[in-house]
């Protein structure tokens, strides 16, 4: 988004007298676009199309119009800090100067001009506010820029778990597939009814597993994308189904601790993703072997005003998160995984957890492996703000 040639020129309000009008044609004539407004209402109609800067005589300014700049100026966006030039007059300071002063105070980026002016100051002025505007459109595009990348890692992490997902259910309902393959082969040769009946009930029961494994995988992709209260239980139940067959195969105990735990306000789909990443990591990193505990309760943020939610613990056996990284690990691209992991999973599962006003904390040991703790507290009723994470 580059800068329009609305958005660099000047808007002079200088009604008194010839000031604006002789303003006008000295920046015209060093080549800076101007707009001559008759009075302030009708400036901040031209601000609100884009301008670089604003001179404006201190006469033609009300308390009222002070007290409508303000809040204009407090409404703009972060990257903007809108350059405005105030033309002062020479003389005693009276009690309504005093209180014009006063109310000018929260104008933020604001350069004074007594009168009269020579006109090389006042060109040297406006150049330097245009060059700081100029800088300000730079960050804007920055920042935009930003965003759209950032949007383009999120999907791209979404569709990475959408890849292991699908790895994972396939495998998970190939071997109930290849059981009934084989009762079935077993029904057509069985010497007896009694043999046949008890071979279909076993498939039944195989086929019913594919079922539950297809209700879990659709679960996850059919969530709605507007908060709902949710159960973090059902959530986390339906996760380790679909990892079942990889925890069965690595000899992965899970001890589940599941107490008091209410519903709360959030977007299920998304912190499906995240708790599927917190325990695909575990899994990764347990290998064979370990066991991966799970623990929700119900729990208050005491460093914020002691607001209820839920904690969500999931710690593993594995082989721990190095020091060098572990103050980094929410940070994109940061991974222990080496070539197979996108670096994108704590990223983005720390941004949606800030997204909901929760916090995701990690302490683990690497040394002498202990594994690796990971804490998520999520508000009863989250206000949805920016992300908070703490690597410890």
């Amino acid at each position: 988004m580059n800068a329009r040639e609305d958005d660099l020129r000047v808007v002079v309000v200088a009604p008194t007298g010839r000031d604006g009008l002789l303003i006008s044609n000295l920046l015209i004539s060093k080549g800076i676009a101007c707009v001559n407004s008759a009075s302030v209402t009708a400036a901040q109609v031209v601000l609100d199309e884009g301008a670089g800067a604003l001179i404006i005589a201190e006469e033609a300014l009300t308390l009222n119009d002070l007290v409508q700049w303000t809040l204009q100026i407090a409404d703009q966006p972060s990257w903007s800090d809108f350059p405005i030039i105030l033309l002062t007059m020479a003389g005693d300071v009276n009690d309504e100067r005093q209180r014009k002063m006063r109310a000018r105070q929260p104008f933020g980026n604001l350069v004074l001009l007594e009168r009269p002016i020579r006109r090389e100051t006042l060109f040297s002025t406006v150049q330097a506010a245009l060059r700081s505007r100029r800088r300000q459109y730079q960050m804007r595009e920055f920042l935009v820029e930003r965003r759209l990348a950032e949007e383009a890692l999120r999907k791209a992490e979404k569709l990475a778990v959408v890849g292991r997902l699908a790895a994972s259910i396939a495998h998970e309902i190939n071997n109930p597939l290849e059981s009934v393959t084989n009762l079935l082969y077993l029904i057509r040769h069985s010497p007896n009814l009694q043999e046949a009946k008890e071979y279909a009930e076993i498939a039944s029961s195989e086929l019913t597993r594919v079922s539950e494994i297809v209700t879990q995988s659709l679960r996850h992709y059919r969530q709605s994308t507007k908060p709902t209260m949710v159960s973090i239980v059902e959530i986390v139940n339906s996760a380790l189904a679909l990892y079942q067959a990889r925890l069965t195969s690595a000899q992965i105990v899970i001890e589940r601790d599941f107490r008091d735990c209410p519903t709360i306000l959030a977007v299920a789909g998304e912190l499906r993703q995240v708790i599927l990443n917190l325990i695909g990591n575990a899994l990764d990193a347990i290998g064979r072997g370990g066991r991966l505990k799970i623990r929700i309760t119900s729990s208050r943020e005491h460093s914020n005003g002691s607001r209820p939610g839920i904690r969500l613990t999931i710690a593993d056996t594995g082989s721990g998160i190095p020091f060098a990284i572990r103050k980094n690990i929410f940070e994109p691209f940061v991974t222990t995984k080496g070539e197979t992991g996108t670096g994108l999973g704590l990223w983005v599962s720390s941004e949606i957890v800030g997204k909901h006003g929760g916090k995701i904390q990690v302490r683990s040991n690497a040394s002498s492996p202990t594994g690796t703790v990971f804490s998520v507290f999520l508000p009863a009723q989250p206000q949805f703000a920016q992300v908070a994470t703490i690597a410890g």
